[in-house]
């Protein structure tokens, strides 16, 4: 392993560490009206954007949201805490998962605890997934040690001065093969646990209509 590659795996690991999460205290407990909610989750996710101009979240993009029931809509167009948070989740989701998908993984949350007010309420929910964020990236930077290190050691009898592209591409291709299987994982749990049955879908138009 030349130096250049130690050096390459210090700054992925240094990334790693300074992954952060909003904290929960951090969120205002006041509604906001939606230039506020794009404003605040932009300068908190700064650190997340690969260009400096990439939009963390936009007028369009909490509109569609709601428009795609990912969002409870808005009381007289302020967001209130737990808007926010909701939108932290999907804005982790929609890197590796698709519209239809969060919205089966987010509807049982939002429709049972995005009003309530108790033990469990959608603020503790956040606390407890988030509150596992430093133990889980002590387990990637590990992981992916050991996948750079198994990396270093391929193609042994490419020529010199092909053999660091072609391990580095091993080292992408690594990575690439975990984060497929585990996304088709989480496809496949969406599908058999939580995505609504046809017979679902209908009984609940049948009762909106009653309803109008």
């Amino acid at each position: 392993m030349t130096i250049d590659e130690k050096d390459l795996l210090n700054s992925i690991l240094a990334s790693l560490n300074r992954i952060d999460y909003i904290k929960p205290e951090d969120i205002p407990n006041i509604d906001l009206y939606m230039d506020q909610v794009t404003t605040f989750m932009n300068e908190q996710l700064a650190e997340t954007k690969r260009y400096p101009d990439d939009k963390i979240l936009t007028k369009t993009m909490i509109n569609n949201y709601t428009k795609n029931n990912l969002l409870p809509a808005p009381d007289k167009k302020k967001y209130s805490k737990e808007h926010l948070l909701t939108l932290i989740f999907i804005y982790y989701f929609k890197g590796i998962l698709s519209i239809n998908d969060i919205q089966n993984l987010l509807n049982p949350i939002t429709d049972r605890y995005f009003s309530k007010n108790g033990d469990l309420d959608l603020t503790a929910i956040y606390e407890e997934v988030f509150g596992l964020e430093k133990e889980e990236a002590g387990m990637l930077a590990k992981d992916i040690t050991r996948k750079f290190n198994t990396s270093s050691h391929t193609f042994p009898q490419a020529p010199s001065q092909e053999r660091e592209n072609l391990q580095l591409f091993s080292f992408l291709c690594m990575l690439s093969f975990d984060v497929y299987v585990k996304r088709m994982l989480i496809e496949k749990i969406i599908d058999a646990k939580l995505m609504k049955k046809p017979e679902e879908k209908n009984r609940k138009t049948s009762k909106e209509s009653r309803k109008k």
